[in-house]
Formats: structure tokens, C-alpha cells, sequence
């Protein structure tokens, strides 16, 4: 079974290398190309520009990758984990801590290994393309907030995870998932008023007359308009863009002071109706519905394999292996066991991010200042203009851009022609 095991990991980490592959030969062939309708942000020289940041980021993400994989084969494959195992079980005689212990020293050395890469890609390629702007000293504060916190959380969940095996030991699935939505929800209510700002100022949208075109909007749309904030974001990047953020009366929208600079207001305005989209088309529930239903099915099953004898036998491990490293092979199958869910996911996503192009063209009447937002984006933010359409169906969260503005555009000729 091992062997098995080993050769699906091997086809599922080739298939996605092969999918890298045909879309880096799909730029090389058709990224000269200036797509219709992007002429006047995207000259060829732009365009090469575009396909080196795409090839060098992606030649990272590779190198990357591989590094991770080569780890994971040896620790799962070459009896690393039960070397591990052991020696964190040595470490306390507590349940509850040799948990903690076993987790928080893991995610502690895959951290540390990863910071080449992520130096590299923020202080070489990053600052080679003009988009850096972060100084070694944020990079450092950043990097020692967000593992704080990290361990602080980590800590807290297997805490009261493992304290829930205990307690419940045929129950505990349910209770397990209890909390994790529960902790999910709770997470999504104070992310945006005690742990965003410790990495970026939040304030009100300064640009002049701009509050009033965004109340406007808001108001036709149904929503009050103290939720849209602009963040610092230039402070570590030249990249723009604009998401959304917790949920309930605390959900808002934030805009990256660089797309600020960077578009008109009609076109910030048309960024911002996409996002109301997503929450007057109940994508943001219906996402967390899903979630939750899913995160259910498979608490019941971690529970049944968790307890097989057989689950450590499938990488060729011994049976009395503690719960935690249990829980890593358990962890590690399921992600083989769910890589064809891969595209449905996406396409589910795709098919949220058009409903909420529609929504913002038919609350402006303007598609095309959406349209031309993307593009100026793309432009900004050296996109990849040119994804392999099999690439795309099958990662891409978004419609490429390139199809998104040509929908828009489209929208925009029945606007005028109505």
C-alpha cells in the first residue's frame, strides 16, 4: 500500500508540474500579443515585461515546490515522522502538550525553511520588477507578528481540540466540529478590528469627492457606506487590489492605496459594486454553508480512520504511532484523496466572481469602468495575460482577465444598444 500511496503522490505532483509546464509554453507562444481592448495600458514592452515576471515568479514557485515535496517524501516516506514522533513524545508525559509540542515544532521548521524563498522572491524578484517596497525591517516585524500570533492560535486549537478527544472519545467529532466553526466565525468577527491592524493602517477613503461616489453607490445598492476603508499597502508593495473582509456588521472592503493612484473614480467605484456583489448574491454564506457541511463529513471520517490500525500501514508506518502524527497521514491522504476537487472548486468560484461582475455592471450601468479597472490592474500588477485554458479550469479562482474584460465589454454594447 505504501508503494501505491507513494505512486498516486507521484501522478498528482506530476500532473500539476505538466499543468505549470503547458501554461509558461502557452505565454511563450502567445505572449507578444497585445490582447484586444488593452492597447492603451499594454504596449509590447510591457507585455515582455509581464511574460519575465511571470516566468521568474513561476520559476521560484517551482524550485519551491519541489524543495517542499523533497521534504515531504522524507519526512513521510523515509521514516523521519516516527523518528519525530518519538522524540516529541519524550518531551512531556501530557496529552495536551506533547500535542502542542508535536504541531508547533513542525510548522516551526517549515517555516524556517521556506524564508529563502520568501526573501528571495520579496527582495529579488519582487524589487526587480519595481513592486517591493518593503525594508528588511518590516519584513522582520511582519515575520515575527504573524508567527506570534500564529503560535498563540495554533496553541489555543489543539488545546481544546485534543482536550475534546479526551473528554469525548466517541463523541468527539461533533464536538470538534462544533468548535472549529464556531472558532471560524468568531475569527472572521475580530480578524478585522485586532489582527489586520497590526499589520496595515486602516482609515476612511481620503481621496477627494471619491467618499461621495462610494456613498452614492452603497446607498443604491442597499448598504451603508462606512464600510469601505483604503490601506497602506504601498508600504510593502506597489502591487494593487481590493477584497472583502470579516462578516456581519463588521464585513467591509478594503481598497490598496495603490489602486487608489492608480484608477478614476468611476473605475474604483466599479471595483467596489464587484465586491458588494459577492455580498448581495449570498456568496459569502453560501461558501461558508458549503464549508461547514464539508468540514462536518470529514470530522466523522477523521474520527473512523483515525482509529483504524490500518491508516499508519498505508505509508508503511508503525501502528502505535502517536494521534498527532496520526493526523498527519491522515491529513496527507485526504489531500490526495481530494486533488480532483480541485477544478469543481474553482469553477465554483468562477462562476461567483461573474455573478458579481453582472451585479456591478448592472448597479453602474457601466461595465466598461469595470473592464477597464481590470486592465489597469493587469497592467499594474504585470499579469499573466495569456493562462492555458486547461491551467485556468482548473486553478484559476477568477475567469482570466483577458476573457473577464471581453464579458464586460459585451455587457457594455447591450447597455448602449437597450
Amino acid at each position: 500500500m505504501k508503494l501505491a500511496i507513494f505512486s498516486l503522490f507521484a501522478i498528482i505532483t506530476a500532473f500539476s508540474y505538466w499543468l505549470r509546464h503547458i501554461n509558461l509554453e502557452h505565454l511563450k507562444r502567445h505572449g507578444s500579443e497585445v490582447p484586444e481592448g488593452f492597447e492603451n495600458e499594454i504596449d509590447e514592452e510591457k507585455l515582455r515585461k509581464s511574460s519575465a515576471y511571470t516566468f521568474d515568479s513561476s520559476r521560484l514557485g517551482l524550485w519551491s515546490s519541489l524543495f517542499d515535496n523533497a521534504l515531504l517524501v522524507l519526512f513521510l516516506f523515509g521514516g523521519v515522522i516516527t523518528v519525530y514522533d518519538g522524540f516529541v513524545s519524550g518531551l512531556s508525559n501530557s496529552y495536551i502538550l506533547s500535542a502542542i509540542l508535536f504541531f508547533l515544532i513542525l510548522t516551526w521548521m517549515q517555516t524556517i525553511l521556506g524564508i529563502p524563498f520568501d526573501l528571495y522572491g520579496t527582495f529579488r524578484i519582487e524589487a526587480r520588477y519595481g513592486f517591493n517596497t518593503t525594508t528588511a525591517r518590516i519584513w522582520v516585524v511582519d515575520f515575527l507578528k504573524s508567527q506570534t500570533i500564529g503560535a498563540v492560535l495554533l496553541t489555543f486549537l489543539i488545546s481544546v481540540v485534543f482536550w475534546l478527544i479526551h473528554w469525548s472519545p466517541q463523541q468527539w467529532w461533533i464536538w470538534v466540529w462544533g468548535f472549529m466553526a464556531f472558532f471560524s466565525l468568531f475569527m472572521m468577527f475580530i480578524s478585522p478590528y485586532l489582527i489586520e491592524p497590526l499589520f496595515n493602517k486602516y482609515e476612511p477613503v481620503s481621496e477627494p469627492g471619491l467618499e461621495d461616489e462610494i456613498r452614492s453607490m452603497m446607498e443604491k445598492a442597499g448598504l451603508k457606506a462606512g464600510k469601505v476603508l483604503q490601506m497602506d499597502a504601498s508600504r510593502r508593495s506597489r502591487h494593487s487590489n481590493a477584497y472583502f473582509t470579516g462578516i456581519g456588521k463588521v464585513k467591509r472592503i478594503v481598497l490598496y492605496d495603490t489602486l487608489i493612484k492608480q484608477m478614476s473614480h468611476g473605475e474604483i467605484v466599479a471595483v467596489l459594486a464587484h465586491e458588494i456583489g459577492h455580498w448581495k448574491k449570498g456568496h459569502i454564506w453560501k461558501r461558508l454553508l458549503v464549508a461547514e457541511v464539508m468540514a462536518l463529513a470529514g470530522s466523522w471520517l477523521s474520527f473512523r480512520l483515525l482509529g483504524w490500525s490500518g491508516l499508519p500501514e498505508l505509508l508503511g508506518l508503525p501502528t502505535e504511532i502517536s494521534l498527532p502524527a496520526r493526523m498527519v497521514v491522515l491529513g496527507f491522504v485526504a489531500s490526495l484523496v481530494m486533488f480532483p476537487m480541485t477544478p469543481f472548486s474553482a469553477w465554483r468560484s468562477r462562476c461567483h466572481e461573474r455573478e458579481a461582475d453582472r451585479y456591478a455592471a448592472d448597479l453602474t450601468g457601466r461595465p466598461q469602468d469595470l473592464a477597464s479597472a481590470l486592465i489597469k490592474m493587469s497592467a499594474e500588477n504585470l499579469s499573466n495575460l495569456f493562462t492555458h485554458p486547461f491551467y485556468a479550469n482548473f486553478y484559476y479562482s477568477h475567469p482570466p482577465v483577458v476573457q473577464r474584460v471581453k464579458t464586460l465589454q459585451e455587457w457594455a454594447n447591450e447597455y448602449e444598444k437597450a
